[in-house]
């Protein structure tokens, strides 16, 4: 199921599923309210995003409230988290599934909302999108790639291709290898919450589009490798067809070498292809996915095409 596209003019809803909207820097709220303004769109925000806690969160209810009455709201055409955080998860046994199958509307974020965005796809089977929250819109650093690639994915229809940002450069091919399937994943160790829970999404013949924020420290690859083991060593593991890891703040110490070793000690991975360095995760600029959209992807020598096929 495929949410209707998003059009100039038309309401975005700004809601706090996990950190508050109360920590976002002031020049930052402003830029992206801003940006999207002059985009021709309509910015609200939900009656509880500004409610903070003593975690820098709100209440349960407050959120699966908004969350609700934002898919309920006839005048709402698309749903984009203000920020990520630690606690999303904690809302997800408390949403009535059934608002967001009977009114399909585009639902968008990253970092900590890969678990509701997840969630919500293996639920109702509604296509949902990682990508940009509301305040990345708020940063000037390659805007234009970062907004470019929100429009290809939640505005128009037509297939695209991802394809490096001039900060990027270039991606990696690990591996080499030709696959198509749906895509899952975002956050890797915000994804695993989900291991074990009605909750986690199918792993079964999908590519997998991976990422992670440094909040370890130097122990970061370490956490990185051992968080992805665990992954794949679910059940259905051995079924996955493709691997998209993002890009890595250069705290993170991650490089192709590092990557190749991880790779190379997983049997579950081996004769798939997988790249690295793609324009996603905590980093600007950043591209806009769909979470169970398909894919078409191709890594060849030093040449990767990923094309997104539905969405």
């Amino acid at each position: 199921m495929i949410a209707k596209k998003l059009n100039f003019g038309d309401e975005i809803r700004v809601i706090a599923p996990s950190r508050s909207l109360n920590v976002v820097r002031q020049d930052i709220f402003e830029n992206s309210l801003k940006f999207l303004s002059d985009k021709g769109y309509i910015i609200s925000f939900s009656k509880n995003s500004r409610e903070i806690d003593e975690e820098n969160s709100s209440s349960i209810q407050s959120r699966v409230e908004d969350l609700h009455t934002a898919f309920l709201d006839k005048n709402v055409k698309a749903i984009i988290a203000c920020i990520g955080g630690f606690n999303v998860n904690q809302i997800l046994e408390y949403i009535d599934y059934s608002i967001i199958q009977e009114n399909p509307k585009i639902l968008c974020g990253f970092s900590d909302i890969t678990a509701l965005s997840n969630a919500i796809y293996t639920k109702t089977g509604l296509v949902t999108y990682c990508g940009t929250n509301f305040t990345s819109f708020g940063f000037s650093e390659g805007i234009e790639y970062t907004n470019n690639y929100f429009e290809k994915c939640l505005v128009n229809s037509d297939e695209y291709y991802i394809e490096p940002s001039q900060q990027a450069k270039e991606y990696y091919v690990i591996q080499e290898g030709f696959c198509e399937g749906e895509i899952v994943g975002g956050n890797l160790c915000t994804l695993n919450l989900l291991q074990g829970t009605q909750f986690m999404p199918s792993l079964k013949n999908k590519v997998l589009f991976l990422e992670d924020d440094n909040i370890v420290g130097d122990y970061f690859t370490l956490e990185f490798d051992r968080n992805l083991q665990s992954l794949i060593q679910t059940v259905e593991g051995g079924g996955i067809k493709g691997v998209v890891f993002g890009s890595f703040d250069t705290s993170c110490k991650m490089d192709v070498q590092t990557i190749k070793r991880m790779i190379a000690s997983k049997k579950q991975l081996k004769n798939i292809p997988v790249v690295f360095n793609v324009d996603f995760g905590h980093v600007l600029p950043m591209a806009t996915f769909p979470i169970g959209g398909k894919v078409k992807f191709q890594a060849v020598g030093e040449t990767v095409s990923l094309k997104v096929l539905s969405h």
